[in-house]
């Protein structure tokens, strides 16, 4: 049979066939589907509230209602600044629902910066909690566009102070109040469905554009990769400004698991709560584990496994080690707001089970292999755009290809050429393939240290510092040599102020566990590093620093 025979029949022999073999792909239909399969299931957990996912359909048709009521219409942006609460989970459905496009913006951010990118994004609502009012009334005082529509979540955080500029609407009454809508389809999936700010560390942050389908694909092989079902329970210790959650505010839906909320993070009632409400799941930067490590319940093993998948910034072997021991499957993700979140991960391997925990965790610091939403994971030279060998020595840029690379970045076409104008999105990190296919990123493009023409990764560095007992965090930046162009700077946190290594202790040691050349020739010792609101080293600040401490010399 001729291979044209298997292909579609032309639409004009038969105009109904793409509505019943073509819907465009849609997170929301995730929701659709579980208030008809599970009605009653316990869908979100808030404090000691429970809804039902017939209540968190129902709410989000209702503010999705309420949306249309005050303008908003297809393609216009509603944002939000506010912590993990049952107002932002119904926000990520909601505001689609209405035909919206959600910006979730960094609830970290000074005044200022919401500013620009409600500007940027030409925000025509914004739900804020109450607790950020006085950020919110710093970005409205700065605005020099037509401000955004105003509406308050009460978080518990006290009466609302009086406001110069505008009275907000109460959500929840707005809520409660509002008809609910019929939920707007795409008209195609690649239409945009978020907005996701980079953090901006050296320019103005840049809007990436996430499309239904990018989305939609994402949550589904986030559901595959943690392994959620029905019996999810996930636990919100990831920012839900972050990358959508990395997309697990559709994914666990999806799953028709259970969405736990926390607005603050607190390392002891996350202990507690996996006790008490079964958490199943959670997700969460490497400082995260450290300060759970650091409570004195982590000495009681766990009641059951729990999933914790992290990523953010490479976590280091001690620490997957002693997670593990305690109880968590480490899963290590690496990804980016370009990538709608994770796109790597570092698929455990049945063989590794008959490793000591030590070993194991030495393999599990790596990146690994693509998540089976992405179709091509690449290291190339960044001129030539050759594959560099797979022998675990060779550095070449990580690149990427597939269904879940955003559309590109809003109003900014220079910087999206630049990202992606040659076929792959390039990650601007630095990186190996092992022979097994395996990545492992050595360093972000501007982070390597060039020591006499040698490349030195600072991630080398980091990981075995960290294997020294008395030390609790450590970040390894370039700095200036006159003779040898660049060398290792360490900043360290010490595990006890009272008990720390001197630095020429520390240094002798490192001449002990690493190459002489790779040795840090200075180290700062401090009580805490910079870091942002989602656990990345902000490696800029200790820059900064630096620069400081070399002008004061």
């Amino acid at each position: 049979m001729a291979l044209n025979n298997y292909r579609a029949l032309p639409s004009s022999s038969c105009p109904s066939q793409g509505k019943s073999n073509h819907v465009p792909l849609s997170p929301i239909s995730f929701l659709e589907r579980a208030v008809r399969v599970h009605p009653d299931r316990t869908a979100i957990v808030e404090d000691d509230a429970t809804f039902s996912y017939q209540s968190f359909y129902q709410r989000c048709r209702q503010l999705g209602g309420a949306l249309q009521a005050l303008g908003i219409t297809s393609d216009r942006v509603v944002s939000t600044l506010g912590m993990n609460s049952r107002a932002m989970l119904e926000a990520h459905y909601g505001v689609p629902m209405a035909g919206g496009i959600l910006n979730a913006i960094n609830a970290r951010l000074d005044g200022a910066s919401v500013a620009f990118i409600m500007a940027h994004a030409e925000t025509r609502i914004l739900i804020f909690d109450r607790a950020l009012r006085h950020t919110v009334a710093a970005a409205m005082a700065l605005l020099t566009t037509p401000p955004p529509v105003l509406i308050e979540v009460e978080d518990g955080s006290g009466k609302a102070s009086p406001w110069d500029l505008s009275t907000p609407h109460d959500y929840e009454s707005l809520v409660k109040g509002a008809p609910p809508c019929l939920p707007v389809s795409p008209e195609e999936e690649s239409d945009c469905i978020a907005l996701n700010y980079t953090s901006g560390t050296t320019g103005n942050p840049k809007g990436v554009i996430y499309s239904h389908r990018g989305a939609y694909l994402n949550a589904l092989s986030n559901t595959l990769t943690l392994k959620m079902d029905d019996r999810t329970v996930y636990l919100w210790t990831l920012p839900m400004f972050h990358c959508n959650g990395w997309t697990h505010t559709w994914a666990v839906t999806a799953a028709g698991g259970t969405h736990v909320c926390m607005r603050r993070v607190e390392p002891a009632r996350v202990l507690e709560m996996i006790h008490t409400r079964g958490i199943t799941h959670m997700a969460a930067a490497p400082i995260i584990m450290t300060m759970l490590l650091d409570r004195p319940e982590a000495a009681t093993p766990l009641p059951h496994p729990v999933m914790l998948a992290t990523g953010g910034a490479p976590p280091n072997s001690a620490t997957i080690a002693r997670m593990s021991a305690l109880g968590f499957n480490v899963l290590h993700l690496y990804g980016m707001t370009e990538t709608y979140g994770p796109s790597l991960v570092c698929q455990f391997q049945p063989e590794w089970s008959t490793l000591t925990i030590e070993a194991r965790a030495r393999l599990q610091i790596r990146q690994g292999v693509g998540t089976l939403a992405i179709e091509r994971v690449a290291l190339k030279d960044p001129v030539t755009h050759e594959d560099v060998p797979a022998d675990g020595q060779s550095l070449g840029h990580l690149m990427l290809r597939g269904n879940t690379i955003m559309q590109g970045y809003i109003k900014n076409p220079e910087a999206t050429l630049e990202a992606m104008g040659r076929g792959w999105l390039d990650t601007g990190d630095i990186a190996v393939m092992h022979e097994d296919g395996y990545i492992e990123i050595r360093d972000r493009a501007k982070d390597i240290i060039i020591s006499g023409g040698e490349s030195i990764s600072s991630i080398e560095i980091e990981e075995i510092m960290m294997s020294h007992p008395a030390i609790r965090e450590v970040a390894v930046i370039a700095r200036p040599h006159e003779f040898w162009g660049e060398t290792p700077h360490a900043f360290v946190v010490p595990a006890s102020e009272t008990d720390r290594p001197s630095e020429a202790e520390l240094l002798s040691w490192c001449r002990e566990h690493m190459a002489h050349f790779k040795v840090p020739r200075h180290v700062t010792f401090q009580a805490s590093l910079p870091r942002t609101s989602t656990g990345k080293l902000q490696k800029y600040a200790l820059r900064e620093q630096q620069k400081n401490q070399m002008a004061t010399a």
